[in-house]
């Protein structure tokens, strides 16, 4: 597994071979950059798919609006580059869902070739690309508010570990468990509909074991966190 993280900038990536075994191709990109890989950012709705598109155009705030083009321009590059092909030729579709079956699932290229996972917060974005279903998540730190309201929808034991921590410890150790569960729930499909319980990553500086998966905490500015999950069996 590959950890260290490779920088999306201006220029056009140069990504390498895909992803094989249980290696992982890991991206971080500056979503308030002017030019995305080549690609102005401003122009990134005309490179996306009209279910983009209708996402973004549902984001109220400017500053999400821009962080989901950028991210989405991102992705579109970086997977173009991987497969051959303009990023606005990359078909986006969605995997059945695992909970009930539904065409909402996991984001995927079709045809297959790569499994990916995207991830952004507050104009920071993480990318993974890989030969077996991923999963990343960033998280900018949350405020005292969000670890109240958060907190007793974990699990009893990350209830108990980060409510033994100081005030000030609080807020690293949930933005920690939240990227490794979001890592997780991401790289299944299974998204946030059966709560925050299950999997189990807890909320010490290395995490939990789940089984089925490599889960490991990834590199991140000040104020973030973030995690990846890897399939292994």
């Amino acid at each position: 597994m590959i950890e260290e993280l490779n920088q999306l900038g201006g220029a056009a990536p140069r990504t390498g071979d895909l992803p094989r075994g249980s290696a992982v191709a890991v991206w971080s990109l500056d979503t308030t950059r002017g030019v995305i890989g080549g690609h102005e950012a401003e122009g990134a709705e005309a490179l996306l798919d009209a279910d983009e598109r209708k996402r973004a155009g549902r984001l109220v705030r400017a500053d999400d609006r821009r962080t989901y083009l950028a991210s989405h321009l991102g992705l579109r590059v970086l997977l173009g580059s991987y497969l051959g092909t303009a990023p606005e030729e990359v078909r986006l579709v969605r995997e059945d869902c695992p909970n009930c079956g539904g065409p909402h699932g996991r984001p995927a290229v079709a045809g297959g070739g790569v499994h990916f996972s995207l991830s952004h917060s507050r104009g920071l974005a993480y990318l993974a690309f890989a030969a077996v279903p991923v999963g990343v998540d960033v998280e900018a730190l949350p405020g005292a508010a969000a670890v109240a309201d958060v907190l007793s929808s974990l699990h009893p034991a990350e209830v108990a570990e980060i409510g033994d921590l100081p005030e000030d410890g609080r807020r690293v150790a949930l933005a920690r468990v939240w990227s490794r569960k979001e890592a997780c729930l991401k790289a299944t499909g299974a998204g946030l509909a059966n709560g925050l319980v299950e999997p189990y990553v807890g909320a010490a500086p290395t995490p939990a074991r789940v089984p089925g998966w490599t889960l490991r905490d990834l590199p991140a500015p000040p104020a973030y966190a973030a995690a990846l999950a890897l399939r292994t069996a």
